[in-house]
């Protein structure tokens, strides 16, 4: 009898062993869209989060599209996930969001960044180290603030410095380009010891390549302690609901200021696409998946982590 009975124990736990794992997500949460407004910060988590859920066997897409067209999709169901919501200067569009109900806020991924104007170093040690310092030299900033990318809400606040008429800059001009272009007219600047003010961040490898001083007396426009912020990610209202395992994903993700300026100095300095330095980055720091898959399974229900490793060569 004892022998029939361990048979028939055996038989079991080799029938449930052979039986395949429960799906942690259903197959309509494969594919996770995530927006991107072209800023190196974004791509770098955008980098991350999309290898890491590779690896989980999603199928993420990555979406180019301005702040003000993605929070608009998260708003139509087209857009899933956004790394982006930094706060408190895109305030307005978080209101605007939560009237909706539109968005869910999944957590906190970055603290300590800042996000205001600044100028090179030779330039505050002439005396602008204030915003209330700029319009006594406005004919040798020709009159211009250098803003980021068109429709972004950092180009919409300085215009609205501006318009109000406070640090006597009426008759400036915010002047819009990408990331990449106005951080090539600052080295040309700083190259010939020419001035400019421009809208500058950390994260971001620029502090690094510049000695900047970012300007005080601008709290009003973009917050206390140098533009001080915290980047949020949000997702589309429901979606944490129908993809929970994916959403957990997203709920452990954090980054770091050092972290993320690493990773732009490899996509912006060495010509690495976010892909190859996200990958690079968790080869040589396999320890932070640990925190990031606690709890985390593939789409198919194994062992999130072990995955991860594997699909990175990891040992």
């Amino acid at each position: 009898m004892k022998n029939a009975l361990s048979m028939m124990t055996a038989a079991l736990l080799a029938a449930t062993a052979l039986q395949p794992a429960q799906a942690a997500d259903p197959e309509s949460c494969k594919t996770v869209n995530l927006s991107d407004p072209g800023w190196t910060d974004i791509n770098s988590t955008n980098g991350i989060a999309t290898t890491i859920l590779e690896g989980l066997g999603y199928d993420p897409i990555v979406t180019t599209l301005s702040v003000p067209i993605g929070y608009q999709a998260m708003k139509n169901g087209e857009i899933d996930v956004f790394l982006g919501n930094w706060m408190p200067a895109q305030q307005k569009f978080i209101d605007e969001l939560n009237e909706a109900k539109a968005v869910d806020v999944l957590n906190k991924n970055l603290a300590g960044a800042k996000f205001t104007l600044a100028v090179p170093s030779y330039i505050s040690g002439a005396g602008v180290s204030d915003f209330s310092n700029l319009a006594e030299h406005a004919e040798k900033f020709d009159s211009k603030i250098h803003g980021i990318a068109p429709g972004s809400p950092a180009n919409a606040n300085i215009q609205r410095m501006i318009d109000s008429g406070d640090f006597g800059l009426k008759e400036w001009e915010v002047v819009e380009s990408s990331e990449q272009g106005v951080l090539s007219q600052v080295s040309r600047n700083v190259r010939r010891e020419k001035w400019i003010v421009f809208l500058a961040w950390a994260p971001h490898p620029m502090n690094n390549e510049f000695d900047l001083t970012y300007l005080s007396g601008g709290d009003e426009y973009f917050g206390p302690n140098f533009g001080g912020a915290d980047v949020f990610t949000l997702s589309r209202t429901g979606w944490s609901g129908e993809c929970a395992n994916a959403a957990k994903f997203f709920e452990n993700l954090t980054f770091t200021v050092e972290m993320e300026s690493a990773l732009m100095g490899n996509i912006l300095n060495d010509g690495l696409s976010p892909e190859d330095a996200a990958t690079q980055w968790l080869q040589n720091n396999p320890a932070s998946l640990t925190a990031w898959l606690d709890g985390v399974q593939t789409l198919d229900g194994q062992n999130g982590l072990e995955a991860v490793r594997a699909h990175l060569g990891i040992q």
